[in-house]
């Protein structure tokens, strides 16, 4: 068939990494008419499945480049019909793998919107064998790079409603963090990102949560998570320490590819916030608090970077509006982020935080540890305006029950065998978790 300038052809694609496959539906596009790629934004991608490995503009320069395409136009959504409302092109060219899985609704959709206007859906067989979604797999076996991994919290931020992160302690927990995912209502759910929290690293060390464990100490737990995953790390960073201590830790984690650090305002001996006032806990002013933050901001070489203030006012029972005075000016100082902590069993002090938080002229992301409040769900929050959740130290909890029982039943049985066939996972298991084995 002679391609005719009079017709348009339509492709929908998200073109992370080019293969074969797309150059086929490109090919058998440009023998139908005028190529017009509708290219998925990050947040469209982000919709249906994992953050894309190369930004919007890389993708669309690299796009743009191909033959057979005669113009790239943004498609904001996995919805095909604003962009075919609007184009009203005469084909729109897709693989026939869409007809089952995430896809299979917004397939009958451009069929039905097509027909308003005459025009035809064209399905090449799928390219067999080879897919995006592999390619990328692959190259996280492979690994990444920190600058990769520091910029790309700020890609989900702007792609998703909202953010979940699970702690993480070791290089195990990194994985569980890692690959842990599952299907609802058809669509992928799993971490964006992981909580490296000093709770969790120091009890992993038998200490106790006072700071006691030094940078150097967590930069070895930190490289052996980093050493095996490809997600974004947010660090917890206590106090920060001094301000002239703060500007190291801002370079190191930075260089090493964290996304952000995290800093609450107190200051003296670090206590855990989940105390609240049964141990002395000593608020930072808000003009000493401020100035870290802007010495942290100036010190950060790239503005990808994360500095997020941990706002600590109902932990030492202080009111919201003590909490909204400390955010503006926190912002104000440089604050990428602010978290409200609270250690409430029930929301009703987020809840607070949040309605006045809204009216914010100069919002920057909210994040929320809901370890006490724990009933509170995500799409509420999201509801609230709450950009990142933290599940804070779930993983090493849920842990160490798990062992007690382990040890109890050995001591009580003198033999392992009744721990082995209660709590104990098979050794070959154990051994098929670690890519590389001998």
């Amino acid at each position: 068939m002679k391609k005719s300038t009079e017709k348009v052809v339509y492709i929908g694609i998200s073109a992370d990494m080019i293969h074969p496959g797309h150059l086929n539906i490109i090919q058998t596009g440009a023998r139908y008419g005028r190529v017009v790629i509708g290219l998925l934004t990050d947040k469209a991608i982000a919709s249906y499945k994992r953050l894309p490995y190369l930004t919007y503009a890389q993708r669309k320069e690299i796009v743009s480049n191909i033959k057979g395409v005669d113009e790239v136009v943004s498609q904001d959504t996995l919805d095909y019909r604003p962009n075919l409302e609007r184009i009203r092109p005469d084909f729109v060219v897709h693989g026939d793998d869409w007809r089952k899985g995430v896809q299979k609704e917004v397939r009958l959709q451009v069929i039905a919107t097509l027909k308003t206007w005459g025009g035809k859906l064209i399905e090449p067989k799928y390219t067999d064998g080879i897919s995006s979604t592999s390619i990328i797999n692959a190259l996280k076996e492979i690994g990444t790079t920190p600058q990769i991994r520091l910029q790309s919290l700020r890609r989900l931020l702007a792609a998703k409603p909202i953010l979940r992160g699970i702690e993480v302690h070791n290089g195990l927990t990194g994985l569980i963090a890692e690959h842990t995912k599952l299907t609802k209502h058809q669509r992928p759910k799993e971490f964006d990102f992981m909580w490296l929290s000093s709770l969790t690293d120091s009890t992993a060390k038998g200490k106790p949560d006072i700071e006691v464990v030094d940078l150097t100490s967590r930069t070895h737990t930190l490289n052996d998570i980093m050493e095996v995953t490809t997600k974004p790390i947010v660090f917890d960073g206590d106090t920060g320490g001094n301000v002239e201590h703060f500007e190291f830790m801002v370079k190191t984690l930075e260089r090493l590819g964290v996304s952000a650090v995290v800093i609450e305002d107190k200051k003296g001996l670090k206590r855990n916030s989940l105390y609240g006032t049964e141990v002395p806990q000593v608020q930072e002013s808000i003009r000493n608090f401020s100035q870290k933050i802007a010495r942290g901001r100036a010190a950060a070489i790239s503005d990808q970077f994360m500095i997020v203030a941990r706002i600590e006012s109902f932990i030492t029972g202080r009111d919201v509006d003590d909490a909204m005075k400390r955010a503006k000016s926190y912002i104000k100082a440089g604050a990428d982020a602010i978290l409200i902590h609270s250690k409430a069993k029930t929301p009703a002090e987020i809840r607070s935080f949040c309605r006045q938080y809204y009216e914010f002229p100069n919002k920057v992301p909210l994040v929320v540890v809901p370890t006490t409040y724990d009933r509170i769900t995500e799409s509420e929050l999201e509801k609230m305006g709450v950009s990142m959740v933290i599940y804070a130290n779930h993983l090493l909890r849920s842990a160490y029950p798990a062992m007690v029982k382990t040890a109890e039943s050995i001591l009580e049985n003198e033999s392992a065998a009744y721990a082995s066939r209660d709590y104990c996972m098979p050794i070959k298991k154990v051994l098929g978790l670690i890519k590389g084995r001998a």
